[in-house]
C-alpha cells in the first residue's frame, strides 16, 4: 500500500531530509546505538560504523534526491524509495531504503535498487 510521504513514522522522515541535506548528525540521531545499515553489499553496525556510512555514503558525486514513494509494510517496517540524478555512473538510480524501527528509532536500514 502506497503512502503519503508526510504520514512515514518521525524518524524516517527526519532521516531522509536530514540525508538528502547531507546533514550527518542529525541523520545519525535517527538510528539506535546497536543499528545496522546494509549498502552496497557491505553492512555498518553500531554508532561509529553508522555514521561512516552517512559521511561517505555518495561524498565523491554531486545529486538531487526526490522521494518517489513510500510504503508502510506493519508498524515497525516501512520502504521509501529515492530517485538519485547525478554525476554517478550511470546518473540515474531508484533506491529502496527499508527500514526497521525500534522504540522510536531506526534499527535497521537496508538499501538496495
Amino acid at each position: 500500500m502506497t503512502t503519503s510521504t508526510t504520514q512515514l513514522p518521525a524518524p524516517v522522515r527526519t532521516f531522509l531530509d536530514a540525508h538528502a541535506a547531507r546533514d550527518t548528525e542529525r541523520a545519525a540521531r535517527t538510528f539506535a546505538a546497536t543499528a545496522e545499515v546494509v549498502d552496497d553489499g557491505r553492512t555498518f553496525r553500531g554508532t561509529a560504523e553508522v555514521l561512516d556510512f552517512l559521511r561517505g555514503a555518495g561524498a565523491e558525486y554531486t545529486y538531487t534526491t526526490e522521494l518517489i514513494d513510500a510504503q508502510r509494510v506493519d508498524d515497525a517496517h516501512w520502504v521509501a524509495v529515492n530517485r538519485l540524478e547525478g554525476d554517478f555512473p550511470g546518473g540515474v538510480v531508484e533506491l529502496r531504503y527499508r527500514f526497521t524501527l525500534v522504540d522510536g528509532l531506526i534499527a535497521e536500514l537496508v538499501i538496495a535498487p
